[in-house]
């Protein structure tokens, strides 16, 4: 999930919205197959890391469907709703899950996840438009083989996402968008090793129970994350008299640099020293779920807005950033946790959401400014470089 944006992203910009979401669609449907079929763990672990190549389409080119179809200070509140399934999954699925394996086998879980696949890739193929107004592939028409094969490098070169980086303010939003997905895949991810043991549960039914409280969040917040988002950039609109795509940041702050770390510390040391019961971690799990769904809709609206020409390939971006974090996130919190707890683990990522909110803060004041610095330093090459051509 963290390596495949860097293909995603950019196909979607040469080839269209819709028949990339379609091949994606149809493979994570077959290779979801494979995964409820594998017959050893090898073969378990290549369909899934298969699955989760193909699955991050979804994520990265449907955000581009919402930034293609809705203006600027509408596409929070749209991707709000957009959202809510990227998380609402992530925390119900353990849940379902555990009913399954409590009472059947643990294929059953991947046939499931098949019928999903199968009626997402009903609905891309018969309700799905064309949203985005030009496709690159257009351009193709007419050159030599070796011309669009050249072209066609340019354009799906991986690099190109990685090489979005040299914008400090992308990297801050990836930044920014990787803790508050550290502190979900750390926070959701050891729920049965750690509460388990704390609350004396003893079955996958009863540990996946805790999944409800923050999926109630998300739900619960896609009402209003995206719309606060959209007040924030309607409101700096009317005081500026223009908009100005990083006003959007000021939205998250809030939620992203108080209430989650105080989430997250409440969480972790409550468990710690084993205070509160169940009720006291249920309901900040719950509230650092709400608080999230108002941080992502600012966040990933705002890699729509910054660069609308190329907005695919930023999405891309975030997406391949986050999801490497949370790839080490779910790696390292459980042998973290047994090392150092899981009151300083939980204080760690507090942490970590701290400064990536100073550093969006930052961003929300002197980001246009490294835009714009950038973009001329650009054009002054792309300049010297067509000077010296000419003379040469």
């Amino acid at each position: 999930m963290g390596l495949s944006p860097m293909v995603w992203g950019p196909l979607g910009q040469v080839y269209g919205r819709r028949w990339t979401q379609i091949v994606s669609a149809v493979l994570f449907f077959a290779f979801s197959i494979g995964t409820a079929l594998a017959p050893n763990l090898v073969s378990f672990f290549i369909f899934r890391v298969l699955t989760a190549f193909q699955g991050t389409s979804f994520l990265i080119v449907g955000a581009s469907c919402i930034g293609d179809i809705y203006r600027p200070t509408e596409r929070a509140t749209a991707l709000g709703w957009f959202l809510s399934g990227t998380l609402i999954g992530p925390a119900f699925g353990p849940f379902i899950g555990g009913i399954i394996v409590t009472f059947r086998t643990w294929r059953d879980i991947f046939w499931l996840q098949t019928a999903l696949a199968g009626v997402g890739t009903a609905l891309v193929f018969f309700l799905l438009p064309e949203t985005i107004h030009h496709k690159r592939s257009a351009e193709l028409a007419g050159l030599k083989t070796a011309e669009k094969v050249h072209k066609l490098w340019q354009w799906t070169n991986p690099w190109r996402v990685v090489r979005l980086y040299r914008y400090p303010n992308l990297l801050i939003v990836g930044l920014a968008s990787s803790s508050l997905v550290w502190n979900m895949y750390s926070l959701l991810t050891p729920i049965r090793y750690v509460l388990n043991p704390r609350f004396h549960l003893t079955s996958p039914i009863q540990s996946g129970l805790f999944y409800i409280a923050p999926g109630c969040g998300y739900l619960l917040g896609t009402f209003f994350g995206g719309r606060w988002a959209d007040y924030v950039v309607k409101k700096y609109i009317r005081k500026r008299g223009r908009r100005v795509s990083e006003d959007r940041l000021r939205s998250c702050l809030v939620a992203m640099g108080v209430v989650i770390p105080g989430c997250m510390l409440v969480y972790g040391w409550s468990i710690e020293k084993e205070k509160g019961g169940i009720p006291l971690p249920v309901i900040v799990m719950f509230l650092q779920g709400v608080a999230q769904l108002f941080c992502f809709p600012s966040l990933n609206t705002y890699c729509l807005d910054v660069m609308q020409g190329r907005s695919s390939e930023v999405v891309a971006g975030n997406y391949m950033i986050r999801y490497l974090f949370a790839a080490l996130g779910t790696a390292t919190c459980l042998p973290a946790i047994e090392a150092i707890g899981v009151g300083w683990f939980s204080t760690i990522s507090a942490g970590f959401l701290v400064v990536s909110t100073l550093l969006t803060y930052a961003t929300s004041v002197y980001g246009r400014g490294w835009r714009e610095t950038i973009d001329e330093d650009r054009q002054e090459k792309k300049a010297r470089h067509a000077h010296s051509d000419a003379e040469k």
